[in-house]
């Protein structure tokens, strides 16, 4: 199965200590732009928007690479086409520039935990919001770099600070799913997920980390069911396939004593 039909089925992020995959998703929305600046457009969907929307972008970076606002667009679109090295370089002098921009140092941390740089990424992001003003998004990340350190106990209580803000949020209650995972909770893991699925805009990710955590559990027919749900016949046999070759090797490490394969929870966009 091919790597990036991978990670867009199972899950936009890296898999935890056996393979490397992207961190999060890049979908350029409004939400974490600076005011009175160049507003982004729609969000691309496909590749060809992200190049697109990395062409527009880069030129507008080119002509005033002092825009917050354009630089966080330009870096997205970087990230989405798999140029995080140059994303976190456009966002690192962004910051310099603009270095009081809680924004930008929210989207400079996701791009540091993109390529791996997790201490670095949980400093930043602590810098991008503030305790009397927090905001979800910046919280959801630091869980899931926690997680990525092995501080599971503290991602998941970043991950409740979060829900208090906004309660019942699904890219928060699957992070929180995977954490519970990270750390062999599966039931839980697995309620939590499903809490995450029942809400209308979570995204088709949930749905495939929650087969995962219910194969395994060891049912397998379930997993494969839900793993199917909501894709063109194509598509659910891959992620089908996908599914049997990670409970295979969760069976094979599981006999090393090691630590399966999981996907991590996803520092967002």
């Amino acid at each position: 199965m091919p790597a990036k039909l991978a990670a867009r089925l199972f899950a936009s992020a890296a898999l935890a200590a056996v393979l490397a995959l992207s961190l999060g998703g890049c979908k350029t929305t409004g939400d974490d732009l600076v005011t009175g600046s160049v507003t982004a457009p729609e969000t691309p969907r496909t590749e060809a928007e992200w190049r697109r929307s990395l062409e527009v972008w880069g030129a507008h970076y080119r002509e005033n690479p002092n825009d917050a606002n354009v630089a966080i667009a330009y870096a997205r679109a970087l990230r989405a086409t798999d140029q995080r090295a140059q994303a976190v370089a456009v966002l690192q002098q962004a910051t310099i520039r603009n270095p009081h921009s809680m924004p930008l140092l929210g989207q400079y941390g996701r791009a540091l935990a993109d390529v791996g740089d997790y201490n670095q990424a949980l400093d930043v992001l602590t810098r991008a919001h503030t305790p009397d003003n927090p905001d979800w998004r910046v919280l959801n990340a630091q869980g899931a770099v926690l997680d990525q350190l092995g501080r599971h106990a503290e991602a998941q209580q970043h991950y409740s600070a979060a829900l208090r803000i906004v309660p019942g949020e699904p890219s928060i209650l699957s992070n929180l799913g995977l954490s519970y995972a990270l750390t062999k909770e599966l039931p839980r893991a697995e309620a939590t997920l499903r809490q995450a699925m029942a809400r209308p805009n979570a995204a088709p990710k949930v749905r495939q980390n929650l087969a995962l955590v219910v194969g395994l559990q060891g049912r397998f027919a379930e997993a494969e069911q839900i793993a199917r749900a909501d894709l063109p016949p194509e598509e659910a046999a891959a992620n089908v396939s996908y599914l049997q070759q990670l409970l295979a090797q969760r069976a094979a490490w599981s006999k090393k004593g090691r630590q399966p394969y999981l996907p991590a929870p996803d520092a967002g966009t």
